[in-house]
């Protein structure tokens, strides 16, 4: 079958060695050199000095999404086209640990991030872009000309942030997004957290809509489908993990480069024909689900390591610290405030929210972090919250819940699939579906702020690029409800009920 990692976590994780100029993971991970070394240097000359600055400034890589501009690849394309998206993928990843182990050469040259980083990066883009168009066009597909001209990458200071627009209207007393270079880097994996993702959850006004208006419009209307469906799938306290993303890098080993937690589906992985994941067993309590729910891990970075430390997608790409099994993992599914929902098709995938968010921009985002007591208070998209004593971190999450009716996936991954609109009536001609809701509740020591920097913060996995940033923050889902499951559920939210 496939190659999930169900490796139990071991209760003797290493302590990792505390990093002061250099860190080094998984014998060969990610490396990072102190950015202040350079900062209290004597340098010679203004050329110097300006090449330092400009290293200081600079905390990651941003590339163009290549695999969000398909609109349309041919059956006979589609593997060859994920394999190459995921090249693109492994090749910022590359060029991203390569930026954080040559700091110093950054300040010696100013050159040299364009030279020795860019610049390549762009020519072997530019070479995977061109077989995308390859295997588009011998399929019979066309090619969009325009994806071309994504070749090129840039670089991005940590406090600069399309996703975070409007951050600041949620901070009110906490600590401000942003941060200095040496801030960009910290976190035990050498690529955040920092303190300025993080806020005293106290301290933020009540800005909470979660439930309201397009993301998560919940049955409230007159003639609306008010019912809901619960599935208790548990926490995943088998361990089921990989790095995988069968959705949009399916045949692809580590195509996510981070770590998932599975629940319900125990066959996903890489590799999962439709027919192995209809075929699999299940976590949920009512066999009939046999859909799989699948999430970024939540790890608390103190110091310890868990079983991936040497693993690509773990600590080899900056993801380290202790995983959490949620203390919760409900799952449900509601109806549409205006009209009644129909059933899913079978093998519908759903991606929300966007693992790239810190560089993509928030147009994809779909985050909503709170702590048990404030969910209908403060929900926050760009920072993590620092719970009170007795609370708990969630992270919830409304899926899209209208379909196009015919599709069970797009080139992009996202276009058969739109939220509601305001009113709760779909667009374009689309149909309304039940809307997955999953809310996972963790018990997580809260950090500490300190003179600017985080004590044992926690975080999602996430591509190393994207710094752990709490709003690249996600969730996918694929339907494998059985037929009679499934109309049962449709039953339940459109009659009233509440069902299990």
């Amino acid at each position: 079958m496939g190659r999930n990692i169900r490796k139990r976590r071991s209760s003797m994780a290493t302590k990792a060695v505390a990093a002061s100029a250099a860190l080094a993971l998984g014998g060969g991970g990610l490396i990072w050199a102190n950015f202040y070394a350079s900062a209290h240097e004597s340098n010679s000359g203004q050329n110097s000095t300006k090449a330092a600055n400009a290293a200081a400034q600079v905390a990651t890589i941003s590339c163009p999404d290549v695999g969000q501009k398909l609109t349309n690849v041919p059956n006979g394309a589609k593997q060859g086209v994920a394999t190459e998206l995921a090249n693109l993928d492994k090749q910022i990843t590359e060029a991203y640990a390569r930026l954080a182990s040559t700091r110093q050469a950054q300040t010696n040259d100013a050159s040299f991030v364009q030279n020795a980083i860019t610049g390549p990066l762009k020519e072997k883009r530019a070479a995977t872009i061109d077989r995308i168009r390859i295997n588009i066009q011998r399929s019979g597909g066309q090619f969009n000309s325009s994806l071309s001209q994504l070749a090129a990458c840039t670089t991005q200071a940590a406090n600069t942030n399309a996703g975070q627009a409007g951050g600041g209207q949620q901070n009110n007393g906490g600590q401000q997004n942003g941060g200095n270079a040496g801030q960009a880097q910290n976190g035990q994996g050498g690529n955040g957290p920092v303190a300025a993702d993080f806020v005293d959850i106290t301290k933020v006004q009540a800005n909470a809509q979660l439930g309201v208006g397009a993301n998560g419009a919940k049955a409230n209307g007159n003639g609306g489908s008010r019912g809901t469906f619960t599935s208790s799938c548990g926490t995943n306290g088998n361990d089921n993990h990989n790095t995988d993303n069968v959705i949009v890098a399916p045949g692809v080993t580590n195509g996510a480069h981070h770590l998932h937690d599975y629940v319900g589906n125990q066959n996903n992985d890489a590799f999962a024909s439709d027919q192995e994941l209809a075929g699999a067993g299940t976590s949920c309590q009512n066999q009939g689900d046999k859909s799989s729910y699948f999430w970024p891990v939540l790890r608390v970075q103190d110091g310890s390591q868990d079983f991936d430390q040497n693993n690509d997608g773990g600590g080899k790409e900056g993801n380290v610290g202790k995983i959490l099994q949620p203390a919760q993992a409900q799952i449900k599914f509601v109806g549409n405030k205006r009209g009644k929902v129909v059933a899913m098709p079978t093998a519908l995938r759903i991606i929300t929210g966007d693992a790239k968010a810190f560089v993509n921009g928030n147009a994809n985002a779909n985050v909503n972090w709170s702590c048990t007591g404030f969910e209908n208070k403060v929900q926050l998209e760009t920072q993590y919250p620092i719970c009170p004593q007795g609370s708990q971190v969630v992270r919830t999450t409304n899926f899209q819940s209208c379909w196009d009716g015919q599709n069970i996936d797009s080139a992009n991954h996202r276009t058969h699939v739109a939220f509601a609109q305001a009113d709760g009536t779909c667009a374009n001609g689309f149909k309304a579906i039940p809307q997955l809701q999953v809310r996972l509740v963790y018990n997580v020591p809260a950090p500490k702020l300190q003179n600017g920097t985080v004590v044992q913060p926690y975080a999602v996995d996430s591509f190393p690029e994207n710094l752990h940033k709490p709003i690249t923050d996600h969730n996918d889902f694929i339907n494998f409800f059985s037929t009679n499951l499934m109309n049962k559920m449709v039953n339940c939210i459109n009659t009233g009920k509440k069902c299990k």
